[in-house]
């Protein structure tokens, strides 16, 4: 079983259990090679409420990195948490997409915590 099927399974089993609603919408991460993407789902109407990604101009602009590491996360972190409290959103429920809690995971999660939000 390849590495990106493994984080496959785990999302699906993590995804089972995790759920965002309107008083708690869903904080979904990925990684990919170069990017770092995070939205914040309502599941109950299927929208996305705020999204960051570092492929966006305005973050190209401001960053020259063109690798998804722990910097990069912790920014991406830190801008999501602005957004979201933009948008009078609080409380999330954190959905790591199948990656372990750890690097860029954990840095990402704790800029956003620093930023604001609470999970």
């Amino acid at each position: 079983m390849s590495a990106r099927s493994k984080i496959k399974v785990r999302h699906l089993r993590i995804r089972k259990r995790i759920s965002g609603t309107p008083e708690r919408p869903r904080l979904a991460i990925h990684f990919s090679g170069k990017n770092v993407y995070a939205q914040v789902i309502d599941d109950t109407i299927g929208k996305t409420l705020v999204a960051v990604q570092t492929t966006e101009k305005a973050f190209r602009a401001e960053t020259k990195i063109v690798h998804a590491n722990q910097a990069v996360a912790e920014k991406v972190g830190a801008l999501v948490a602005e957004r979201s409290k933009s948008h009078n959103i609080t409380t999330v429920v954190f959905d790591r997409g199948g990656f372990q809690y750890h690097g860029k995971v954990k840095a990402l999660a704790d800029a956003a915590r620093a930023g604001g939000l609470q999970f």
